[in-house]
């Protein structure tokens, strides 16, 4: 999805709210915060798929390459002090078909952001520096922005990297390279701060996108499927021969050696907490009773033998499961210990989970969790 539209940036739609209700911005927002989103010119209709045998990086050669910008008449930077109301009309425009809730909450907060000074006055000083959709470019043509591009800023292992992100052409000026062009200044902006690579995430079935994309210099790294589980979505019993249980301490070696797996960190840099936060003892139960969250995790048994192990981590837009799976786990195990979580988190609106595209199916299937969309993570190093 664009920046917003469909995996959103929860941090920025909760820093925004907060804002808008007169409270003091809190000083972490000034770092690299979590964001995911899916980069769907609106000007192509399709994206791609993920495959992943329990192993989700795509081994491919990331290629240097220079980047080529002339200066146009009509393309500029984003001045977030005018442009945030229009640029979330056309963002609104080119996804709607595809905008989940968050995305138009996104676009509320977004509009409201763009009315208040204070907001606007932090945020211009700060646009370069937080992780936040706050600079980028915009094509505009008589007075009317018709394409965008947002730029996020990272930090991952000291080094600085960009996400790109609602990449968007108002459906009167597609076909005419707008998307390619606003793309290349985003790659040249991102050359210019020194970072060391521009990631960007691209639907799936966007095949047009992802052509661009790769004739930019972008490469695919992986693969990723979410999905989500209805609250009226129905309950089957689970097998017999699968034992259900709260997740056991000595259980957390072989959950984090499979989480780590799953979420590698060459593409987990944009999440803003780690999985130590599993980790069970004193210091994180008191941590995690501080800070008000309620971690829930269960366990996944054939006889004695560990198949999968699930954590429920909350934040205030959306309820998200977390799987560490052993890699020769029986699907069954996989659709018991979904079920399970489904059944135990049945007064939550609906609960989501992303794993690599095509490894686990159709045991989510059979666990009643319905496929919303698989992004392809795209990378490109820039040359510095």
């Amino acid at each position: 999805m664009i920046y917003p539209v469909n995996l959103m940036t929860s941090r920025w739609l909760d820093w925004i709210g907060l804002w808008i209700r007169g409270l003091d911005a809190p000083k972490r927002f000034a770092t690299a915060e979590r964001t995911t989103q899916v980069n769907q010119p609106c000007q192509f209709m399709p994206n791609i798929n993920l495959s992943g045998n329990h192993t989700i990086i795509v081994t491919m050669t990331s290629i240097t390459m220079p980047i080529r910008v002339e200066s146009h008449p009509h393309l500029r930077p984003l001045n977030i002090m005018r442009d945030l109301p229009a640029v979330a009309d056309l963002i609104e425009l080119c996804f709607s078909q595809t905008m989940d809730r968050d995305g138009q909450r996104y676009l509320e907060d977004m509009r409201r952001a763009g009315a208040d000074g204070r907001f606007l006055s932090w945020a211009a000083k700060v646009n370069d520096t937080t992780s936040l959709p706050l600079s980028g470019y915009i094509w505009e043509e008589n007075g009317v922005i018709v394409g965008n591009t947002s730029l996020v800023p990272f930090r991952h292992e000291k080094q600085r990297i960009y996400l790109i992100a609602n990449v968007g052409v108002h459906p009167d000026y597609r076909r005419k390279g707008i998307a390619r062009a606003l793309t290349e200044r985003a790659l040249d902006h991102a050359t210019q701060k020194k970072a060391r690579s521009v990631w960007l995430h691209v639907r799936a079935d966007n095949p047009g996108a992802i052509r661009m994309y790769t004739e930019l210099g972008f490469v695919e790294w992986a693969r990723r499927t979410s999905w989500t589980a209805p609250v009226n979505a129905p309950l089957v019993e689970h097998s017999n021969e699968i034992t259900v249980s709260p997740r056991h301490p000595s259980f957390w070696p072989l959950q984090k050696y499979w989480l780590e797996r799953t979420y590698p960190a060459q593409i987990d840099w944009h999440r803003p907490w780690n999985f130590s936060y599993l980790k069970p003892g004193l210091l994180n139960w008191i941590w995690r009773f501080m800070i008000d969250v309620e971690i829930k995790q269960w366990a996944a048994l054939k006889g004695n033998h560990l198949e999968a192990v699930l954590a429920y981590i909350p934040n205030n837009r959306e309820e998200t499961l977390f799987a560490a799976i052993n890699p020769q786990a029986d699907p069954a195990a996989i659709t018991t210990l979904l079920r399970q979580a489904r059944k135990d988190l049945a007064n939550r609106a609906h609960v989501s989970i992303e794993l690599p595209a095509g490894d686990y199916d159709l045991a989510l299937d059979a666990a009643g969790f319905i496929h919303q969309r698989t992004l392809i993570w795209m990378r490109q190093i820039t040359a510095t």
